[in-house]
């Protein structure tokens, strides 16, 4: 089952691949379907933390850019897909949120971090979810924990919108520009992996600044 996982994780980062499955078993507008199912997995569902949001992004700019994708309907169709998910995500922490406020303190939960939470969103809530958009793991739980908060839905949602539109615009653009460049190609793996580190280096170094603080 893993590795029946990780090989189709696989094909959704490799362009051949990609390209080949949407050739021959996902044509037309189911490969679209697939592609906006998997961002809202990854943005809505918090089970789809280990999705490659980032790395399948540049992945289909690459596809499209071969022209095997549009890459105007493919901006369609996964722009509203990561703010249906993120909206999702944001509904679901709302709904969670009275029960986990009521919960006695315990050994892994005390109240008072969910109101410094709460206080952090109501501050700094609408950077915090652009930012995230641009991180693996954070994008799939800021929406929810932004819901858990209380945050504001017509300033979460504002701040969502524009967040998806970076994100998946910026990431589809790159690979559209770059996929046809003989070094980004014959080194694709490579940038993949850059991708992702580019993405982590947030979170390393809020990390590091935290052993520093401690």
């Amino acid at each position: 089952m893993l590795e029946i996982l990780l090989n189709f994780l696989r094909t959704l980062t490799t362009p051949e691949r990609l390209i080949h499955l949407l050739s021959s078993t996902l044509t037309g507008w189911l490969g679209y379907a697939m592609l906006f199912a998997i961002v809202f997995s990854e943005t809505g569902l918090l089970v789809g933390f280990f999705l490659p949001g980032d790395s399948l992004m540049f992945t289909v700019g690459v596809v499209a850019g071969a022209g095997k994708l549009d890459i105007v309907l493919v901006n369609m169709v996964l722009i509203p897909a990561a703010v249906i998910g993120n909206g999702t995500g944001y509904a679901l922490g709302r709904h969670a949120g009275p029960s986990i406020f009521n919960r006695p303190n315990s050994r892994f939960f005390r109240r008072e971090h969910l109101l410094r939470t709460k206080s952090f969103y109501e501050k700094h809530g609408g950077k915090t979810i652009i930012f995230a958009q641009f991180i693996p793991i954070i994008r799939t739980f800021a929406p929810f924990v932004a819901g858990v908060a209380e945050m504001r839905y017509a300033r979460f949602f504002f701040f969502n919108f524009f967040g998806a539109i970076g994100w998946i615009f910026g990431l589809t653009q790159l690979g559209y520009w770059l996929g046809s460049v003989s070094i980004v190609r014959q080194n694709f793996e490579k940038v993949i992996f850059l991708i992702i580190l580019v993405s982590l280096l947030p979170v390393l170094r809020q990390l590091i600044q935290a052993r520093r603080n401690q």
